[in-house]
């Protein structure tokens, strides 16, 4: 969470420290290139650094000698087995820059942090032999799986692997973190006896690797490992604990770690043919900028979910509200993060709504409308606050029923099909007729964006339900059922006419309806068109995106008139609305500005400040896939 790969520890998505080091020598001087401790030495120097939908490349150049860092995480959204293994490659590349030759020796290493939720966990380790991998493994001693459930949490049950297949020159150990000490005085442990008791504190005890790369001339001499982790159990569901989509295929850790060394050198084709290809994708949908927002925001909309097997091996994608309230499996979340999921692997989407539809369908969710979520992550049992699903104050009726729907007709849109939304039409039905019911004109509800509070009349809110009736009809109709079609649809054509009256503002459209002289963004109205449903004239678009533009600042568009900080996802639905790639980057290229000059060293935040570019609150959530949506309209 800094500028450069050496200035802090490196660390989990909460900001806690899970460290991974990494140390060059060369001609005998020790060198930092990742990671910072309490004796760090000196630092490589940094001068490059690349993300790519599934790399992130560091470039470093000192002492006669350049390195390359590649992490890769095969992160293919079309090849459901590989994206869910929870491995990465990490690749060292070493040559000279000076036309001289070195003497060069890498340390790497990854602390027990990685393996616990609190210092005050003790973990154990082993080594293992797994075909002709050199394997260490380690985890906490409690292994209470499934055991905690919250936000602010790290995962203290599975067990990380450092997996080093056999090149000239490596070898592996169970270190102390003094073994990094000894590393910068170019020292080694030369036998297992210095190796530490198999039970210590986290803090104590690191996964190690050493590569001697001898004499490295100008030719590159490339090394590499692996790091995984095997949880074992990922998510209990309706108090079922379901295990990881990858052991589908591959039953155990060590399958796991021999289809990853034979698969490497076919992954690395691949990621880089999808690196290239996405990237000229986006450029042509959005533009640079916007394929650069988009890129950084791929790897984190896909690994703030767990991909796990039902009991017949379906796929279900829970989500995590990071720092947000820990729930998992909420609807508006999934709602934002559909538009990359939608445009590069729908079977995600069922992923994401199958739990929500199969917990709807019970006995105890009686309520006329779509549930909020389904607990708090991990734990996918029903929701948990308060008085559970009698907690009426803390649902979001017209915001999840009218999520559900549009995400159905979505679906149904990018599978040319609509027979997943046919599975579950009683309930689409129901909700669709509380929207005729209520969405109209709402009462004072929760909307997603509930940091703002309770809202009645929400102008915005009722377009979404104003397009899920639409998009209820288009789904009708595609199943078959004129009449039901017939009848939402003009429901939907006479709400539509009645907003527009109820939100006129003169040269833009209100937040609320009794509310004159204020303004919102309508992203919802996206949908509308993405879908093709034409229930609103063009012209409220385009009056809606000339306004924003008078009201732009530096970091970006307000979310709406209440206050000056944003949401980064819904400013790329707002400019999905624009008629000219001018106006989309107008809107949009403000938070290109904002990521790169944040004083906020997140991971990706979704909700900050506009004026001066500092986080709000949020991070590292999937609402990001969003920003894929101007390439899902790209697709039409």
């Amino acid at each position: 969470m800094a500028d450069s790969l050496t200035a802090e520890p490196t660390r989990h998505w909460t900001g806690a420290e899970q460290q991974l080091a990494g140390l060059i020598l060369v001609d005998g001087v020790p060198l930092r290139f990742l990671g910072s401790w309490r004796r760090p030495g000196p630092a490589m120097r940094q001068f490059a650094r690349e993300v790519t939908p599934t790399r992130t490349i560091y470039r470093f150049d000192q002492a006669g000698v350049e390195l390359t860092l590649t992490f890769l995480t095969p992160a293919l959204l079309d090849d459901l087995d590989v994206l869910a293994r929870p491995l990465s490659y990490i690749n060292f590349d070493v040559r000279s820059s000076d036309g001289s030759a070195h003497d060069v020796s890498i340390h790497f290493d990854a602390g027990a942090q990685l393996a616990v939720n609190t210092v005050e966990q003790r973990v154990g380790w082993s080594r293992l032999k797994i075909a002709d991998l050199s394997v260490l493994r380690l985890g906490s001693l409690e292994q209470h799986v499934l055991g905690k459930s919250g936000d602010n949490l790290r995962i203290d049950w599975g067990y990380v692997y450092l997996a080093v297949p056999p090149q000239d020159g490596s070898r592996t150990l169970i270190a102390t973190i003094a073994a990094r000490d000894q590393f910068l005085r170019g020292l080694w442990p030369q036998d297992d006896a210095t190796e530490p008791p198999e039970q210590t504190s986290r803090d104590q005890v690191t996964l190690a690797a050493r590569f001697d790369l001898g004499r490295v001339g100008p030719q590159t001499v490339s090394r590499w490992l692996m790091l995984a982790y095997d949880d074992l159990f990922s998510i209990q569901y309706l108090h079922r604990n379901l295990r990881p989509y990858w052991r589908k295929t591959l039953p155990d850790a060590a399958t796991l770690l021999r289809a990853a060394v034979r698969d490497y050198p076919a992954l690395q084709e691949r990621t880089s043919r999808l690196d290239r290809d996405l990237r000229q994708r986006l450029v042509s949908a959005g533009g640079e900028k916007y394929a650069d927002v988009a890129i950084l925001a791929y790897r984190q909309a896909i690994a703030a979910h767990k991909l796990t097997a039902d009991l017949d091996g379906a796929p279900l994608f829970f989500s995590k509200e990071n720092f947000s309230n820990g729930c998992i499996a909420t609807v508006d979340v999934t709602y934002p993060s559909a538009p990359l999921f939608l445009a590069l692997s729908p079977p995600l989407v069922k992923g994401m709504m199958t739990p929500i539809f199969e917990y709807a369908s019970l006995p105890r969710w009686p309520w006329p409308y779509a549930p909020h979520d389904l607990g708090t992550y991990p734990l996918a049992n029903g929701q948990v606050y308060g008085g559970g699903e009698k907690t009426e104050e803390r649902q979001m009726p017209v915001e999840e029923s009218g999520n559900m729907i549009i995400l159905a007709a979505a679906l149904a849109r990018a599978e040319s099909n609509p027979g997943y939304a046919q599975k579950y039409w009683p309930l689409l039905r129901k909700w669709a007729a509380y929207l005729r019911e209520k969405g109209m004109d709402p009462d004072n509800q929760l909307n997603t964006d509930d940091f703002a509070g309770h809202s009645a009349h929400n102008a915005n809110l009722s377009v979404k339900a104003i397009v899920a009736l639409g998009a209820f009809a288009q789904l009708a109709a595609s199943l078959k059922m004129p009449d039901v079609a017939r009848d939402y649809d003009s429901a939907a054509r006479s709400m539509a006419r009645q907003w527009i009256k109820m939100a006129d503002d003169g040269d833009h459209y209100r937040l609320a309806f009794d509310q004159p002289g204020t303004w919102s963004q309508k992203y919802n109205l996206v949908w509308d068109r993405l879908l093709e449903l034409n229930l609103f004239p063009p012209d409220i678009a385009r009056a809606e995106i000339a306004y924003y533009k008078t009201r732009q600042n530096k970091y970006g568009l307000p979310l709406d008139s209440r206050d000056t900080y944003t949401k980064l996802d819904w400013i790329y639905w707002t400019a999905t609305l624009a008629d000219s790639p001018a106006d989309f980057e107008t809107l949009t290229a403000p938070v290109h500005r904002f990521l790169d000059e944040s004083p906020s060293r997140v991971p990706m935040t979704d909700w900050y400040w506009t004026l001066d570019g500092r986080q709000r609150g949020f991070q590292a959530r999937s609402v990001v896939g969003g920003v894929f949506i101007k390439l899902l309209a790209a697709k039409r």
